[in-house]
């Protein structure tokens, strides 16, 4: 876990601390998959800026998925640039809103901070390629390494009675 002590920087109104950390990135699960960063470690931008009312806190860095595709189950690697703020109130105790969860004491989660910030820029659905066709709804073969269609619609025995009434209908 990496984490920045807040008491260290000694910021007063006006201040403003920069630096680059190392930060490990956990492997996230999604919809049951999972997903590791690779690099497991990447360099990230952190800014502390000290305001009258409270902390504003800045993390930036890019990160690069490696996981399987929505549609077709193949491998998928995603880029992103992640970009988050925090804000911390002197007196956080008027508010929910006015505190960050990242803040524990005086120190800053980074690596807890970069696992949700990553996870809220990824799109819904991660995919191999944008025009992935995924896998046959009939066979399961990966219709982007052999399209194809099946002639005869198959129809669940379950649903036979229900197709007689519409015949009927």
């Amino acid at each position: 876990m990496t984490t920045l002590d807040l008491r260290a920087l000694k910021l007063r109104p006006g201040d403003e601390y920069r630096d680059e950390h190392e930060i490990a990135l956990e492997p996230l699960e999604l919809g049951g998959e999972r997903y590791l960063p690779v690099p497991e470690k990447v360099p990230a931008a952190v800014v502390v800026s000290r305001v009258a009312s409270g902390t504003v806190f800045s993390l930036s860095f890019p990160a690069r998925l490696h996981g399987p595709c929505y549609r077709c189950l193949a491998d998928a690697v995603l880029d992103v640039d992640v970009s988050s703020r925090e804000y911390q109130a002197t007196n956080p105790e008027e508010s929910e809103e006015l505190r960050t969860p990242y803040v524990e004491g005086e120190r800053l989660n980074l690596s807890a901070w970069a696992r949700d910030a990553l996870a809220l820029m990824l799109p819904d659905k991660i995919l191999c390629r944008a025009d992935c066709a995924g896998l046959c709804s009939v066979c399961g073969r990966d219709l982007n390494v052999d399209p194809h269609e099946h002639e005869e619609e198959t129809v669940d025995p379950r649903w036979a009675a229900l197709s007689e009434l519409k015949d009927r209908l």
